[in-house]
């Protein structure tokens, strides 16, 4: 097949990461993949990379390499005539290309993305088949102040209405998690039929392999036997939950000498964070990507921009992960986190549950739930025998349902309608 992928941003996130290792994986099978996404910028990082070293052969020899389309106009933004440039952009593309499948990703690229495709297929009066897949939610939180909730809803509703209308321009829509189809069709977006999950795929033997390397893993971050790591790896942005973590820990960093935080990511709120934990909180702070090396003072450990080969080793070097994140289809991290030993505390939104299900494969906490976030940890920290049983027992669910094979088996049999 000639498949098409649309993304709006290659930057180093889950939904990014998922279309990447589709690309790659459909390549390596034979496929013509073609990958186009819009700029790329800010301290979120690129995946752009990884993929022009697949097709130098870096990652194994593809049979294919990956077609790249860099389109400008497609950005994260509500830009509405810069938006429809963006759809007769990808108009182009498509006719040039004549892709058997068009696979769209995440909101914005899955809105333009489809009405680019219906329009040439309406055109061409071809077969070209239609794909959106649902990474998470569009829709906010409605929370904060009576004027930032009647914002928030009034954007969720027309979220909801651009959803609809691209809705009925694809043939299969594809969830992470069971939780986003029925949050969708809650809303009205689509139709029952047109809805199937396919979990989002990971490099299963990285992680598991990775946690055989915990002891020097741990030393070369200056981390002994005896430290306990809470760590998290995520954004540094709104909605990831970072404030909750450090109100949640923050009694905890400063009494028990033997407690470090551990931040594996980068982001646009990575400065105020940092001024909380330090100003706030008077935790010290250890930031490795500007060549800070770990005291006896540190508490919160900040890796910096990292990029995805590099987090299994991270991962493996926790002993809890938390995920405090309010907006999620399913976050990878979760079954990362298992696959590489670490148990996972996550917020109860979204999918989580489909994989952290509480008291049997990590503990499932109420958003914002500060004190329950806090007794949870210290609950794993009292027993690792409990941890140990709850990583366990995710193991076997997360290598069966996550693998990449899975992910691409699972996506060609709805590209075969």
């Amino acid at each position: 097949m000639r498949i098409l992928h649309v993304s709006t941003r290659l930057i180093l996130g889950g939904s990014q990461e998922n279309t990447v290792l589709s690309c790659e994986e459909q390549a390596r099978r034979g496929h013509e993949v073609h990958l186009a996404f819009g700029p790329i910028h800010g301290p979120e990082g690129s995946l752009l990379t990884r993929v022009q070293a697949f097709n130098r052969g870096v990652l194994g020899t593809p049979i294919r390499p990956i077609g790249l389309h860099e389109i400008a106009g497609l950005v994260r933004e509500v830009r509405p005539l810069q938006d429809l440039r963006t759809v007769g952009a990808l108009e182009t593309l498509i006719e040039r290309l004549t892709p058997d499948v068009v696979h769209t990703h995440s909101s914005k690229a899955g809105i333009v993305g489809r009405m680019a495709a219906w329009n040439v297929r309406r055109r061409v009066k071809g077969t070209l088949r239609i794909v959106h897949t649902i990474h998470g939610p569009p829709f906010m939180p409605v929370e904060g102040s009576p004027a930032q909730r009647m914002k928030i809803r009034a954007l969720n509703g027309a979220y909801s209405l651009l959803e609809r209308f691209a809705a009925r321009r694809c043939d299969a829509i594809v969830s992470v998690a069971d939780a986003m189809t029925e949050q969708f069709l809650a809303r009205g977006i689509g139709s029952e039929h047109q809805y199937t999950t396919v979990r989002s795929g990971m490099n299963v033997g990285e992680f598991l392999n990775a946690a055989g390397r915990r002891p020097e893993v741990r030393a070369r971050l200056g981390l002994t036997d005896s430290e306990f790591v809470v760590g998290t790896v995520a954004r540094l942005a709104e909605h990831k939950g970072h404030d909750d973590v450090l109100e949640a820990f923050r009694d905890d960093l400063r009494e028990r000498p033997n407690w470090r935080l551990l931040w594996v990511g980068d982001g646009w709120w990575r400065q105020r964070l940092l001024d909380r934990a330090t100003g706030e909180f008077g935790l010290g702070v250890c930031e490795l990507d500007k060549g800070h090396v770990p005291t006896a003072a540190t508490r919160v450990i900040l890796t910096g921009l990292v990029m995805p080969e590099r987090v299994p080793d991270l991962m493996a070097s926790m002993d809890v992960l938390v995920h405090a994140s309010l907006r999620e289809g399913l976050p990878r991290t979760v079954p990362q986190a298992l696959l590489a030993g670490a148990c996972p505390v996550a917020y109860d939104v979204d999918g989580t549950r489909e994989v952290c299900v509480d008291g049997e494969t990590g503990r499932l906490i109420r958003p914002h739930d500060v004190e329950g976030l806090r007794e949870a940890v210290r609950g794993l920290e009292a027993s690792e025998t409990v941890r140990a049983g709850c990583v366990e027992r995710g193991r076997a669910m997360v290598e069966r349902e996550f693998s990449v094979k899975a992910m691409c088996d699972g996506l060609e049999r709805v590209y075969a309608g």
